[in-house]
């Protein structure tokens, strides 16, 4: 009897020796990072039957069990994996938000301030001083292009060297998790029980790698973690690991992409693989934010540049020339290389060049447009059909609505076709493809056709050291006759692209005849397009030879000589004249930088749909809302996340105030127990004097 009480004891004991030091522990592992409370599970142990029925032999441990609820914990990494997504989304894109709006590096204040310098030219066209502060604005213009897009650069080198920073560390908590896989599976297998510090350190591994790409644990029944991303890519696999290796993307070699390295090989991971954490808001920014932006920044430069130069060689500089004169330049801006930005993919194996043309500012009657968008787009060839993918929406050419196929050694001009109230539309996409026979089947050509456009704006050498060159005046001027006894007048005349103007001395001349009502005009090229409205109220157009023509005359309706046109109003009467000459005293004519300056308000981007103020504000105000929306959603999964955190921590966490009072309960327990050996030991004693 004293023995089983003995025995008894020494379970107790043991069993309360084991609790204590658990509990010590939880003490000591309260601040750990992952650790998850312990406690010992007790079980009775097999009772001894007797003839007056079952004695107890006391207790035992079981097992010590860490207080752990995957489920919980699955809500936290899953948590974490979106805030640290969001997190780094946000911290990038505010960086882009911040730039464009800041008045000392956005674009707003430089345009407005290049306008302002126009409009003094416009009041001033005589002035040195006006042009020159007019060149001074258009250099600080381009040069806010320029620095606004080497930022954006830096930005993307920047997330570069990110990626490639968190591929390291992926690589490096993968190959971890790895060995505590093994780890955990040697210890259990060889003790039947659960390893909780293992698994502690374990979960705290990709507690950190899913704060860098979004993760998906399984456990196997050997205890160890499958760690997967993206649609069920494998990265671990019990002691396996999948490394995984930051390289240049073959489409584009400046971008890196997140790829799996096989033997000497790696495979490029497609960029929608790579979801939650730092890497997965990288890769999203990257896409989503930071590619339009530098695209949207270099439309907006390509369109100033274009439209600003295409009306500007509708003008006469102060020297007096015009389009055709050897000095004449007609080109405030410059971008070169103009041509839009085309890259080979690096797995490209056959002969095939591509190359692009930007299209030439399109002309509405009223200004100049263009019709970049702010797209990139895909050239690949199957082996038997090649194709054109606008990226932005994955609009492929060719199509049931475009069915226009691109043909090697072909210009071939992207279009689109749209219906506008019952109504057929064609817009062109700004650039003209021409790809040389030779690609092979799986080929594929990047093309960016506004990518560099800002970082490659610049002001022509030639303007900027001569501001007389700017054109300012307008190539042709009118004049009504001095004998003329008429009411009618003749409007100041305005060009047209292809225009020809009249040669200096020998201007054209148009005479009234009464008696026909009709206008006779000599002095004309040979040939002239004629443009006019016949006696029917109808558009009528004649090439006139030899010199002459005769028109009716049509009160306020214009008049066009190869693309030189005018109106005339009033009564005039017989013999009246009329003349079209070269504005050869124009010095102080600022009807062109009049058309210049009329730009700013106009429509000139975008398929003639938008000013370039609205251009740039629009992206302003889509990286904005993007920024907000980020940082909203931010806040709000990071209320997850803190939720979801204390749900865990309640079940998982350390409290001192309990495991104080386990102390307590277990040194009780093993006083209690210790007393039952005493006891015991006092009984064997006495049965001991009994036999003496």
């Amino acid at each position: 009897m004293a023995t089983g009480i003995m025995s008894i004891g020494v379970t107790g004991m043991q069993a309360a020796q084991l609790g204590l030091m658990t509990t010590q522990h939880n003490i000591a592992n309260a601040s750990t990072v992952g650790y998850s409370r312990q406690r010992t599970v007790q079980a009775t142990n097999n009772p001894l039957s007797t003839g007056s029925g079952f004695v107890g032999q006391g207790v035992h441990v079981s097992t010590i069990e860490r207080m752990y609820s995957n489920v919980l914990n699955t809500q936290v990494v899953h948590s974490q994996a979106s805030v640290s997504q969001l997190d780094t989304y946000y911290s990038e894109i505010s960086q882009i938000d911040n730039m464009l709006t800041d008045s000392s590096s956005g674009v707003s204040s430089a345009l407005s301030s290049f306008f302002t310098g126009i409009q003094g030219v416009a009041a001033a066209p005589k002035s040195l001083d006006a042009r020159q502060a007019m060149v001074s604005a258009a250099q600080s213009l381009a040069a806010r292009f320029n620095t606004l897009s080497t930022s954006l650069t830096e930005m993307a080198d920047g997330v570069n060297s990110q990626i490639t920073s968190n591929v390291t560390s992926i690589n490096s908590y993968a190959q971890q998790i790895a060995v505590l896989n093994e780890r955990i599976i040697v210890a259990q297998s060889s003790t039947n029980q659960p390893a909780n510090d293992l698994l502690d350190q374990r979960d705290a591994l990709v507690g950190e790698l899913n704060k860098l790409v979004g993760v998906t644990t399984m456990t196997q029944n050997n205890g160890s973690y499958t760690v997967t991303f993206g649609n069920g890519q494998q990265l671990v696999v019990g002691t396996s690991v999948t490394t995984l290796a930051a390289v240049a993307s073959s489409a584009d070699p400046s971008r890196t992409v997140v790829g799996i390295k096989n033997g000497n090989t790696t495979q490029e991971l497609p960029e929608s693989l790579i979801t939650g954490g730092a890497l997965g808001g990288l890769i999203s920014f990257r896409k989503d934010a930071l590619d339009p932006a530098m695209n949207e920044l270099g439309r907006v430069a390509a369109s100033v540049a274009q439209t600003y130069n295409a009306q500007s060689a509708l003008g006469q500089d102060l020297l007096g020339n015009i389009e055709g004169s050897t000095a004449f330049q007609p080109d405030l801006f410059v971008i070169n290389p103009s041509t839009a930005k085309v890259i080979a993919n690096t797995h490209n194996t056959g002969t095939a060049e591509l190359t692009t043309t930007i299209d030439a500012a399109s002309s509405n009657g009223t200004n100049f447009y263009t019709n970049l968008t702010a797209s990139d787009y895909r050239v690949a060839y199957d082996g038997a059909n090649y194709t054109v993918t606008r990226l932005s929406d994955n609009y492929v050419w060719p199509n049931a609505t475009d069915p226009a196929v691109l043909v090697p050694g072909t210009d071939f001009q992207l279009t689109t076709t749209t219906t506008q109230g019952g109504t057929t539309v064609v817009s062109t996409e700004g650039i003209t493809i021409n790809l040389t026979a030779g690609m092979a089947s799986g080929d594929s050509f990047l093309i960016q056709p506004t990518r560099d456009m800002a970082a490659n704006l610049k002001v022509n050498a030639v303007v900027a050291n001569d501001p007389r060159l700017i054109t300012a005046a307008a190539p042709v001027a009118t004049a009504t006759g001095t004998t003329n006894t008429g009411t009618a007048s003749i409007t100041a005349g305005s060009v047209s692209t292809g225009y020809t103007a009249p040669v200096a001395g020998s201007p054209i001349t148009l005479t009234y005849a009464s008696a026909s009502t009709e206008l006779n005009i000599t002095g004309l090229a040979d040939p002239t397009v004629i443009e006019y409205t016949d006696a029917a109220g109808l558009p009528a157009t004649i090439t006139a030879t030899g010199g002459s023509a005769t028109i009716p005359y049509v009160m306020g309706k214009a008049i066009t000589l190869n693309n030189v046109s005018f109106s005339m109003n009033g009564t005039p009467a017989d013999g009246d004249t009329f003349t079209v000459s070269a504005n050869t005293n124009g010095v102080a004519d600022s009807r062109n930088a009049v058309l210049l300056g009329k730009l700013q308000t106009q429509s000139t981007v975008s398929g003639a749909t938008a000013t370039y103020a609205e251009s740039y504000a629009q992206l302003i105000s889509d990286i904005g809302n993007k920024a907000r929306s980020a940082d909203v959603t931010l806040t709000a999964q990071q209320s997850l996340l803190d939720q979801a955190t204390a749900a865990r921590d309640a079940l998982s966490g350390v409290n001192l105030d309990e495991e104080a009072a386990n102390l307590l309960s277990y040194q009780q327990a093993y006083q209690a127990s210790a007393k039952m050996l005493q006891i015991g030991s006092e009984l064997f004693d006495t049965l001991l004097s009994i036999g003496a």
